[in-house]
Order: C-alpha cells, then structure tokens, then sequence
C-alpha cells in the first residue's frame, strides 16, 4: 500500500536534505552540484525542484531546522529549571550536546564561513536566532534581579565566540574531542555566571 502523499513529499524532502549533507561533508559545501544531490537521493531534477530553488535553499534550510532543534531542546530545560544560575550553565551543555549529537550538520557549519555572500547573510541568519535566544534569556536574569546589570547584547556574543572557537577546534582543527569541547564551553561558563550573578 503507497504511503500517503502527505508523507511521500516529507520523506522526500528529509531525503534530500539527507543526501545534501552528506555530500557537503564529503565533497565541500562548494564543491558539491545540485546535479549530484539529486542522483544521490534517486529523485528526479523536477522533483528536487518542488522543494529547493537551489543549493543555498538546502544550506537555508538545514541552518534554520537546526537553529530551530538547538533553541529547542534549551527552551524544554528552561521551562523546568527555575535556578538561574544553574539554568545559564546547563542551557550550554545542552546547546553543545545539540551540536555534539549533529556532527555532519556541525561539520557544515563550521566550514561553509567566506564561501559566498549569501551564504555568510544565512550564517548571519542563523546565529542572529542564537543571539537573540542568548540574549533574552540573559535579560530575563537581570529583569529577575539575579544578574547584574551588563549588556545581554555584549554577553551573548561572547557566548557564541567561546562556542564557535570550541567548535571549530573540535570539528576542523580536532584539537579537542566531543566531550572535553562540551566540558571546556561548561567551565567557562562557570566562570561567566561568578560575574553575572549578584553577590
């Protein structure tokens, strides 16, 4: 019995998605061709083109599901740890695992920084969502009285520097291994809560 066509064009499309990572990791974000993300996934050029415009649209998308899987699964953790200290530390790890458990969509993220204008504006994109999550969560800190009063804004991006320097030499440099990267971005935010939280 054939799937429902509903469940056909969303598998479909995470086969795509599937496929394109792949190759990315593979080959290089700039050296894979829309051309081969379509035989990789057995699908027809017509077909691949009623889900993605192009190989930016599927860089596109797999920033913003994977922006959208991080804030996630830190927004789940929020909602049930009230202690702020703790949560500003333990949000961290999470964010991490989440980068830990997608090495391949981390791998991509790390490497596809200077290829193209519009790629660097859908990097842009996606840490914007990160900084904007990172900065609201520190401003609900102060606004509770539990932080001092700093800029969310200058703390949040030193945030995602610490982390995207961790990254970078896990995944590129493999300088570090998954867990000690998890571990260092942890400490360092220790350190960071000891000058946030009100004495």
């Amino acid at each position: 019995m054939p799937l429902p066509e509903e469940k056909q064009n969303k598998e479909r499309r995470q086969r795509i998605l599937e496929c394109a990572v792949d190759l990315f990791v593979e080959k290089g974000y700039s050296n894979t061709t829309v051309r081969e993300v379509i035989a990789k996934s057995e699908i027809g050029t017509g077909t691949f083109y009623n889900y993605f415009s192009d190989k930016e649209d599927i860089l596109k998308t797999l920033l913003e599901e994977f922006a959208d899987q991080i804030i996630s699964s830190v927004k789940n953790y929020y909602t049930k740890e009230k202690d702020l200290r703790k949560r500003f530390i333990e949000t961290k790890r999470l964010n991490m695992e989440a980068f830990a458990q997608n090495e391949k969509l981390t791998e991509i993220y790390c490497r596809v920084a200077g290829v193209s204008d519009v790629i660097d504006n859908r990097l842009k994109h996606f840490e914007d969502r990160l900084i904007e999550f990172f900065t609201k969560n520190i401003e609900y800190g102060i606004k509770k009285g539990a932080f001092n009063d700093v800029s969310a804004v200058s703390v949040a991006y030193a945030i995602l520097a610490v982390e995207k320097y961790l990254l970078y030499k896990w995944i590129v440099l493999k300088t570090i291994g998954k867990e000690e990267m998890i571990e260092m971005v942890v400490t360092i935010h220790e350190m960071m809560a000891q000058g946030l939280l009100k004495k």
